[in-house]
Formats: C-alpha cells, structure tokens, sequence
C-alpha cells in the first residue's frame, strides 16, 4: 500500500476516525487498533512476509526480556547474541547471499576456477532493513542497560511495527518511541492540522518533483549512449532531485501521518541540498540511519578519539557499511566509499563540525562564498549519486566516461517547461522554509490568506494533476 496511492487514503481515514472517536482516551485500544492497521498495512504488500516481521518481533521482545532478568552475564549474552545473529541472518539470506554467492564465482572465476553455488530466487521483504535496524537497536541497548526490557508485547510491537515508518523509515529508537506509545494520547487539532501539511508537502516532492525527475533520470542512465556529456550532467541533477524528493516526501508523509495520531517521530531530512560541505550534508541526509550508525558502529569502533588514523579508519568502515546497507551492489560500495573519500579532507583539517548552523541563517540569501560552497557539495554529492542510480559499476564508468569525452552542453531529450517551474518553486519553498522541520511549516503563515491559499490550491491542483505515476519508492527497495 503505497502513500500515494488510492488505497492508502481510504486506509488512513478510517483508522484516524477509529482512533480518535471510538478509542478517545483508551490508550489499549488505540495501540491494539495501531498494532492490527499496521499487520494489515505491511499484508498489503506481500501477506507471507508479515510471518517474517512476526517471527522478528517476537524475538526481539523475548530476547529482551531474557537478558533482563539474565543471572549471569554469561546467560545474558547469550539470549543477545541469539537475536543478533538471527536478525542478520534473516537479512543476509534475503538481501545478501546472492551477492555473496555471485561475487565468490566471479572471483574464482579471475584465477581460473569454475564453482556452481546455487543462488536463491526469493523477494527481498518490504521494510527488512529498516525493521530490523529497530530491532538490533533495542536490543543492543537493553544488553548496554541504557533501557529496561518492555514488558508489554503490544506495545514493544507497536514501536518495531508502526506503518508510517514501517518499510522506510525513519529508523526509530525505543527511548524515543515506546515512552510515546504507552503514554496517554490527546486530540490535538494544530497537531492534526500541520501532519496534515506535512503530508501535503511529502506528497508535493513524491508526485510532483521526484516522479517528474524520474522519467528523465531513466531517460539518461537508460539510453547514455544516445545522450551528450550535458544531457547526462543534467540527468544525474535530475536523479539526485528524485531520491531527494522521494525519500523525504516519504517521511514527510510518515512524520505528519505519526502526528495525526498524537506521535512525534524522529526527524529524518534537514534541507540537505543546502549544505556547504560533505560533514553537514550527512547531518541533514538520512538522520536516523546516519545517527543509528554513529551510535551503534562509529562510537565502539572508537570515534574519534584514538587519533587521525583511527578517525579515517572508522569513517570509512561506517560509510562502506551504509553503502552496503542500501544495497547488495558493488555501486552502493563505491558510493558509500565516495562519500568517505570526500569528508576525509574535513576530518583531517578540523573542519568537520564548522558548518552547524542554517546556512544563511540571519539573511535571506547566501553570501557568495556561501553559494559556491553549496553547488559544490551539492556537485560532489551528485557524482556519488551515479553510481548509487547505475546497474553496475561498468555503467557507472561509462556513464562518467560519456559526460567527460563529449562535454557539450547540448539536452538531447525534452524536458517539460512545467518541470522547470516546479522545481524552481520547490527549491524557492525550501529554502524561505530551512529554519523548520519541513517547507510549508510556518512561513507560509506570515502571508496574507488570500496569498497563502492561492499558493495551497497550486500545490493542490498540481499533486492531483500529476497522481497516478507508478513510480515506486526509491528506498523500498533496501
């Protein structure tokens, strides 16, 4: 059941009305109704792998409580290495053993020897990575005593399986979560009133930018051959004006869905493209995931604190494991290694934490060395985007080689006039509104109300103009 789709607005409306009129004040019946709608939810997609998340959950909770009232440290380790193991292993099978399969005969391929390793035609589960990651977290932390063990199945249910963040985020704590689910929830009309905002706008950069974006992406890393050095330059922007669009759209949509039922989750995007170098594009791209890996991977390897070396070190394992994370493919590697490669200088010369602020943050337009320093991050960012979009590494290359041995800024395919203008109204939107959680959050409201409903009814009118593309969610797929 897609956000964007048909099925999801009759969904959402009958569960909020459950909730808040039938469940008013029975904080019970409103997980239950959340934990069910959520089962029914993630049913909609493949009914079979609902038996997976189950399975995981009920790990997960029991672990949890076993390690809890453990005796021995011996015991408790071992009831926390058992949900461990078992999590990655269900998510090795299902996203990774064919890459491990695949890429252990081509390497004994380069040295002459031939192996039949059996490969497994399975669907990879909607949401495993992202579910899982709750999991692990929640178990890691309790094995840490950071948290006591939930005793109530409902609710520790709830914070893995909640479907606004159920198949993509953002990848939630239980000290963040669970405290919110088992707390007293009150209607709160502003609250329903700016999720409901916040959904418009996800559904705005989904609908109306990333799948718009998309058809041209496709039109250049599909067909590179027939295009010039520009047409791809113009491309890669275009795909990195996609992911962007559809994977904060989506959480746009998750956190203003979460909001309508009382529940603030964690913030996922912070203008990102607005960032002046790599070290504070990775602070607003992906929050949860990259602060997950910072917390659960950076620190025990270390941090920073064992010098220079050991600093490069663990930056670039953490990049190199996010890279695979998105994806059983030697591009994601090469991505996440890019993305290293580039925030290294930072780390090296101290610079890293210099940019913590919003950009521009007392003016309404950047200074001049703050704009360079923006289309070149953004520029760096881009280049990485490539191999992230390519099918393998050798389109990678090629795709590069195309752009820089014929360089003419020629656009061999039309690009919509439309386009240009949404774009430019959702840059414009973005940047009046980088000082909040998401675009049409507040500045909208210093308008004058007829000014701001004109702007409403566009956005309106544009979202269902454009509805009916069956362009997935880009991160669906990890």
């Amino acid at each position: 059941m897609l956000f964007n789709s048909i099925n999801f607005a009759i969904f959402l409306p009958i569960v909020f009305l459950i909730y808040w009129f039938v469940g008013k004040n029975k904080i019970k019946f409103q997980n239950g109704l959340l934990l069910l709608s959520s089962y029914f939810f993630y049913a909609c997609w493949d009914w079979r792998f609902l038996f997976l998340l189950i399975f995981s959950t009920f790990l997960d909770y029991y672990s949890g409580i076993k390690m809890s009232t453990s005796k021995s440290s011996h015991e408790k380790k071992i009831w926390f290495w058992l949900s461990i193991l078992v999590n990655i292993g269900f998510l090795g099978i299902f996203k990774y053993y064919n890459f491990f399969a695949s890429s252990f005969i081509d390497l004994l391929s380069t040295f002459g020897l031939h192996a039949n390793l059996y490969t497994l035609n399975i669907i990879l589960p909607v949401g495993i990575s992202f579910y899982t990651f709750h999991g692990l977290s929640y178990v890691i932390d309790i094995y840490q005593d950071r948290i006591k063990a939930e005793r109530n199945i409902v609710d520790y249910s709830l914070f893995v399986s909640f479907f606004p963040l159920l198949v993509a985020g953002p990848i939630e704590r239980a000290t963040h979560l669970l405290p919110q689910i088992k707390q007293n929830r009150i209607f709160d009309y502003k609250k329903v009133v700016d999720g409901l905002k916040q959904i418009f706008w996800g559904l705005f950069k989904k609908i109306v930018i990333a799948d718009q974006c998309a058809e041209l992406a496709n039109l250049a890393f599909n067909n590179f051959d027939h295009h010039s050095g520009g047409t791809l330059v113009l491309g890669a922007v275009m795909f990195a004006l996609q992911i962007y669009g559809d994977f904060s759209g989506y959480s746009d949509i998750a956190l203003g869905t979460a909001r309508l039922f009382g529940i603030e989750l964690l913030r996922n995007f912070a203008y990102p493209y607005f960032s002046r170098d790599i070290s504070e594009f990775w602070r607003r791209w992906h929050i949860s995931l990259s602060t997950w890996f910072k917390d659960y991977l950076y620190i025990p390897l270390g941090g920073s604190k064992g010098g220079k070396i050991a600093t490069v070190r663990n930056t670039f394992i953490i990049f190199i494991v996010s890279g695979f994370w998105h994806g059983a493919n030697w591009t994601f590697i090469v991505w996440g290694f890019l993305n290293a490669l580039f925030i290294i200088p930072s780390i090296i010369l101290n610079t890293n934490r210099n940019n913590l602020n919003t950009v521009a943050e007392n003016s309404s337009f950047p200074s001049i060395k703050e704009f360079i320093a923006i289309i070149a991050t953004f520029s760096l960012t881009t280049f990485a985007w490539i191999f992230f979009r390519s099918e393998n590494i050798s389109h990678a290359v090629s795709y590069l080689h195309k752009i820089f041995s014929n360089p003419q800024f020629i656009i061999t395919f039309h690009v919509p006039k439309f386009l240009y203008f949404f774009i430019a109204l959702f840059i414009c939107f973005e940047w009046m509104g980088r000082h909040q959680k998401y675009a049409l959050e507040v500045f909208a409201l210093k308008w004058p109300r007829f000014l701001r409903w004109v702007v409403y009814y566009l956005l309106i009118i544009s979202v269902i103009s454009f509805s009916g593309s069956d362009v997935q969610y880009i991160y669906f797929q990890f």
